[in-house]
């Protein structure tokens, strides 16, 4: 009956340890120190964003490294935009006059969904009237649709009635930090406090 009793006793003791074993070990390779390293996760885990090859309004070629070392504050749309393009950059212009000084540590893009329309000279001739610090973007058909992929933008040629052609895109505002990563977004109609916020954010974080 003793022997009994100790074996009983034996394989009480034999389940508790295997329990802390498996607890243990899962605590090990989980959280503990034989855990992987963690991936960070948030706006800049998402592939938004990426290497690009346009004409600026300027004419002058260039790529996203032309504007590494600054965050980016950039926006899709087209010059014969009716509504949400002028709308969106008349809020950009604001933003740079509320940050004042602070505007200066940002890259601030417009880039076209229409290069058959918008070429550089028309994008300067339109980009008079807000800003300065607004440096457009255009190119070739392959070069925008290149880029708009990056930023997972959406933009269509709509034909109008009776001729001509509008074009349907994105509206956001994508905000990408020093090195290039997605660090958000702006929402079209989204308040001025709240942007301004992000942007202010933006430019301390680098």
């Amino acid at each position: 009956m003793l022997r009994v009793i100790r074996w009983v006793a034996w394989g009480a003791v034999g389940v508790v340890g295997f329990l802390l074993l498996a607890t243990t070990g899962g605590w090990l390779v989980s959280d503990g120190p034989l855990a992987p390293p963690r991936v960070a996760t948030g706006p800049q885990t998402l592939a938004i964003g990426g290497p690009f090859s346009l004409t600026d309004h300027r004419g002058r070629a260039v790529t996203e490294r032309d504007f590494r070392g600054r965050p980016m504050a950039l926006f899709f749309g087209f010059t014969y935009c009716p509504d949400v393009c002028p709308t969106t950059l008349t809020e950009m212009t604001g933003f740079i006059e509320a940050l004042g000084a602070d505007a200066d540590q940002l890259h601030w893009l417009f880039v076209s969904v229409d290069g058959e329309s918008d070429t550089p000279q028309a994008m300067a001739a339109y980009l008079e009237a807000f800003d300065r610090k607004i440096i457009g973007l255009t190119g070739t058909e392959a070069q925008i649709a290149a880029a708009a992929r990056g930023f997972r933008v959406i933009y269509r040629r709509v034909p109008l009635e009776g001729g001509g052609y509008t074009m349907d895109h994105s509206a956001s505002i994508f905000l990408l930090d020093a090195a290039g990563r997605f660090a958000g977004t702006i929402d079209h109609k989204e308040s001025e406090r709240v942007a301004l916020e992000k942007l202010r954010l933006l430019t301390r974080r680098g």
